[in-house]
C-alpha cells in the first residue's frame, strides 16, 4: 500500500500553514461564535460563511485511540498509535495526531501538541502526556 500524504484543501489550506508555523487554531464562527475542526467554509450550526480563525491552547485530553498498522504517511513505522484529544479551551472539537508516550495513553489523560516536521516539508501534530501536577 502507498503511502498517504495530507494534502491542503480550500478549507484546511490555511490550517495547514499554521501548523507549519508551529500554531495552533480552530476555526470560530462570526455569526454564532461556534468553534469547529476540522476547518469547512460554512458553519454547521448556523450554517454562514463568516468565520476567523482563533488561536488556541494545543492542550486537551485523550478521549480515544486507535493502533494503526497501515502505513498511510511516509517514514512512519508501524504499528504506531493515534489519538483522538478533545481540546480543552474548545471542548466540542476533537482533534486526532500521533502519540508521543513512552506507553499507551490513558483516557483522560492530559496532553500537548508536538509538532513533527517531515521529510517531504510537512507538518504534523503529535500529542504528549503533559507532567502529572505535584
Amino acid at each position: 500500500m502507498a503511502a498517504y500524504r495530507p494534502e491542503p484543501d480550500r478549507d484546511s489550506r490555511e490550517w495547514w500553514a499554521r501548523v507549519g508555523r508551529h500554531e495552533f487554531a480552530v476555526q470560530e464562527c462570526d455569526t454564532c461564535g461556534v468553534a469547529r475542526f476540522p476547518a469547512r467554509a460554512f458553519c454547521p450550526a448556523c450554517r454562514t460563511e463568516a468565520w476567523h480563525w482563533r488561536a488556541t491552547e494545543p492542550e486537551g485530553s485523550v478521549e480515544s485511540w486507535i493502533v494503526n498498522h497501515q502505513p498511510f504517511l511516509p517514514g512512519l513505522q508501524v504499528p504506531y498509535l493515534v489519538v483522538m484529544i478533545r481540546l480543552t479551551t474548545v471542548p466540542d472539537c476533537l482533534v486526532y495526531g500521533g502519540w508521543r508516550g513512552a506507553r499507551t495513553p490513558e483516557r483522560g489523560e492530559r496532553v500537548r501538541a508536538a509538532y513533527r516536521e517531515t521529510d517531504d516539508g510537512l507538518t504534523l501534530v503529535d500529542w504528549e502526556p503533559l507532567p502529572e501536577p505535584r
